[in-house]
């Protein structure tokens, strides 16, 4: 008995240091990635000399990152670089050159609309505003759009053609650092990871705010592609714009038809039976997609989600289309869009856009 019980011992004991191994082994530490100190070195040495407070927009960047658990490797932090130095030339509240002449011209097309005379216009504009000045006053004094904000803002609360003009709607609808919208920001509210007074809208226009709501913008998504540039023109006209605009590219050749390479697969509240421009195309494939009108419609309101790649509708269209093309055709296009704002003073487009930021973010990625 007592030798059986030592060989137990001796089995229970060999078993044990094994659990203890493998428990060691199963537990060990992996290896830490880059320590918030070392991101933020590397993002202040990426910024250029010339900007004031390097490490304070490097701070500011890294904590977004951390906050989104965007991995802060170089790619990403290139193309937020390249953002910033497009959008704002690293400004947290960019100046707008003719600021008060743009607004002034917006305030009067908007009552033209309505049909309020100028001359009502010129009255309301003369009472006296929050701050003790009037809206003219203000008006003619205005740089930033935060200013600007303020301003329709108070507009609309406090005077009834302010709220005549504009309803509750204020017409900035974009800003910060990133020029990131607005409604993006107010949309992702619930995870901001700082205290604040005010609102969203006015935390876009600070550093931080800006910054974090325009990464969540720029890389808070998964995307399919394989060059950064179709990113940055989804930045400028919505998510997954350049996958949906090689979608209608495609749709396109299978039909012959000529279709804006726009990114918008459905027509913005258009009902089932009046459907927009790249819907109708798609149902004059109904018949070789083996799908009705109200299945090509639910699959065309994935169009703002990867899982649209896999979709049957997706599938079947590419391979329509590049059997009739002969050849295989490109998943992402930089959308076909004419950039359309009171700020813009000559023609630009999404191109011009996307292709100034990759120019930028392949500097960055060379330094």
């Amino acid at each position: 008995m007592r030798l059986v019980s030592l060989h137990a011992s001796l089995r229970w004991g060999a078993t044990l240091g094994l659990l203890l191994v493998l428990a060691g082994c199963a537990t060990a530490p992996r290896p830490s990635g880059p320590t918030p100190d070392s991101v933020r070195d590397d993002i202040a040495r990426r910024i250029p000399a010339t900007v004031k407070d390097r490490a304070g927009w490097a701070a500011d960047i890294q904590a977004a990152f951390a906050a989104q658990e965007i991995e802060a490797y170089e790619e990403n932090i290139c193309a937020v670089l390249a953002v910033i130095a497009q959008e704002s030339g690293y400004k947290a509240d960019p100046p707008v050159a003719n600021l008060p002449a743009i607004a002034r011209a917006e305030i009067e097309r908007r009552a033209a609309e309505v049909h309020v005379p100028k001359f009502m216009v010129g009255a309301a504009l003369k009472v006296r505003s929050t701050d003790g000045r009037s809206y003219e006053e203000r008006l003619r004094t205005v740089r930033t759009e935060r200013e600007l904000s303020g301003l329709y803002g108070d507009l609309i609360g406090r005077v009834p053609l302010g709220q005549r003009l504009f309803g509750r709607y204020n017409p900035v609808q974009t800003g910060g650092p990133m020029q990131v919208s607005i409604p993006f920001a107010e949309a992702q509210a619930d995870d901001y990871p700082y205290r604040f007074d005010g609102s969203i809208r006015d935390e876009v226009f600070t550093r931080r705010g800006g910054l974090y709501f325009g990464i969540a913008h720029l890389l808070g998504y998964t995307t399919p592609y394989t060059r950064k540039v179709h990113r940055f023109a989804d930045f400028n006209a919505g998510w997954y714009a350049s996958r949906n605009a090689a979608f209608q590219n495609a749709v396109a050749l299978a039909t012959g038809r000529t279709l804006a390479l726009d990114g918008d697969l459905l027509a913005p509240g258009a009902p089932l039976e009046r459907p927009g421009e790249t819907e109708r195309a798609v149902r004059e494939l109904a018949g070789d997609l083996r799908m009705d009108v109200a299945a090509i419609r639910r699959e065309l309101e994935r169009g703002d989600r990867l899982e649209f790649n896999d979709s049957p509708l997706f599938q079947r269209v590419f391979a329509l289309a590049e059997s009739r093309a002969g050849k295989p055709l490109p998943r992402a296009m930089i959308p076909g869009i004419t950039l359309d704002s009171p700020k813009i003073r000559r023609e630009l487009t999404t191109a011009w856009f996307a292709t100034r930021v990759d120019d930028r973010y392949r500097r960055c990625m060379a330094r």
